[in-house]
C-alpha cells in the first residue's frame, strides 16, 4: 500500500472521513484520499520516489501538515497525524453520552450568616449529552432533577428548601436544563449556553464548562468527564423568601454557586453492572 496514516484527535480518538492531501515539491496535487470510520488512510496510488507535504483537513478541526518520503518502493508511511478542535478546545468523540448519576453530582452553595457557607445537593437526577459530530457548536445537554431530592444534611433545612418559599418542589417537582449553543473559550474549555426551568421560571444560564479527560472503564465503556459551574441570584426564580439576623444580615445569601461533577458513559443508555 504505497500511503497509509491515521488521523486522530489529541486525546487519541479516530477522526473518521477526515481528508488527506499530497502534494509534491512543485505543489501539484498528486493524491486525495479520504479516511474511512476508524480513522485510517490506505491509498492504493502509484507515487513516484521523492519528498511530498501531507495535508489534513476535517471539518470541525484546524488543518495539519506534515512531510513524507516516498521510498524508492513507492510506500509512504505517514503515520499518526494529530489534528486539533477549531478554535482549540476539545471535546469527547462524537455522538450520544449518557450520564452515570452513581458517579457524578449536582450541587448548590449558598452564603449562609455572612461568614460561612451552606452545601446542599441533589440526589435524583438524569442528563444526556450529544456531541455534534461536524459543528461542535451544535452540541446538546439536556437534564432533568427531581427537586425534592435536595439534601443539605438538614432534615429540618431540607423540608423548608422544598417548600414554597424555595423549590416549591410539590407544584414544580422538575428542575431542568436545555442548552442552545456551546462557545470554545480555551482547550478543554467551553461555555455551554442554556435555558434553566426553576419554579416554573425560565431563565438564560450559561455553564463554565472543563473537559477533564475520556478513557476507558473496567466494564468495557468509555468515560468522559466534566466540571461546570454556574450562579444563580435567587430572586431571577422568585424566590425571594429571607430572614434578617441582625444589623441588616440576611441568613441566606442572595446568589447560588452551582457546581456540577459529572461522569458520562458512550451510548444512549447506562450499561447494566
Amino acid at each position: 500500500m504505497p500511503l497509509t496514516a491515521r488521523i486522530r484527535t489529541r486525546d487519541g480518538w479516530a477522526v473518521p472521513h477526515a481528508v488527506v492531501t499530497l502534494t509534491d515539491a512543485t505543489g501539484t496535487q498528486v493524491l486525495r484520499a479520504a479516511a474511512d470510520t476508524e480513522g485510517a488512510v490506505r491509498d492504493s496510488t502509484a507515487l513516484a520516489p521523492g519528498a511530498y507535504t501531507v495535508i489534513v483537513t476535517a471539518v470541525g478541526y484546524a488543518p495539519a501538515a506534515a512531510s513524507a518520503l516516498v521510498t524508492a518502493r513507492g510506500r509512504a508511511e505517514v503515520g499518526a497525524v494529530t489534528l486539533a478542535r477549531q478554535g482549540g478546545a476539545e471535546l469527547p468523540p462524537p455522538g450520544p453520552w449518557t450520564v452515570d448519576p452513581a458517579h457524578s453530582s449536582v450541587a448548590a452553595v449558598a452564603q449562609h450568616l455572612g461568614i460561612s457557607s451552606v452545601r446542599g445537593r441533589f440526589t435524583d437526577f438524569t442528563a444526556v449529552v450529544e456531541v455534534a459530530p461536524d459543528d461542535i457548536a451544535k452540541s446538546r445537554v439536556e437534564a432533568v432533577i427531581r427537586a425534592a431530592s435536595i439534601d443539605t444534611g438538614n432534615g429540618t433545612r431540607d423540608t423548608h428548601l422544598r417548600s414554597a418559599d424555595f423549590l416549591d418542589a410539590e407544584r414544580h417537582p422538575e428542575i431542568t436544563y436545555r442548552s442552545t449553543g456551546l462557545t470554545g473559550t480555551g482547550p478543554d474549555r467551553w461555555t455551554v449556553h442554556g435555558e434553566l426551568s426553576l419554579r416554573g421560571v425560565v431563565r438564560p444560564v450559561d455553564l463554565d464548562l472543563t473537559h477533564l479527560g475520556t478513557g476507558a472503564d473496567p466494564w468495557g465503556g468509555t468515560r468522559a468527564a466534566f466540571r461546570a459551574t454556574a450562579e444563580l441570584r435567587r430572586e431571577d426564580f422568585a424566590m425571594h423568601y429571607n430572614q434578617v439576623v441582625q444589623a441588616g444580615v440576611a441568613a441566606i445569601g442572595t446568589t447560588l454557586r452551582v457546581e456540577l461533577d459529572v461522569q458520562a458513559v458512550r451510548g444512549e443508555s447506562l450499561p447494566a453492572l
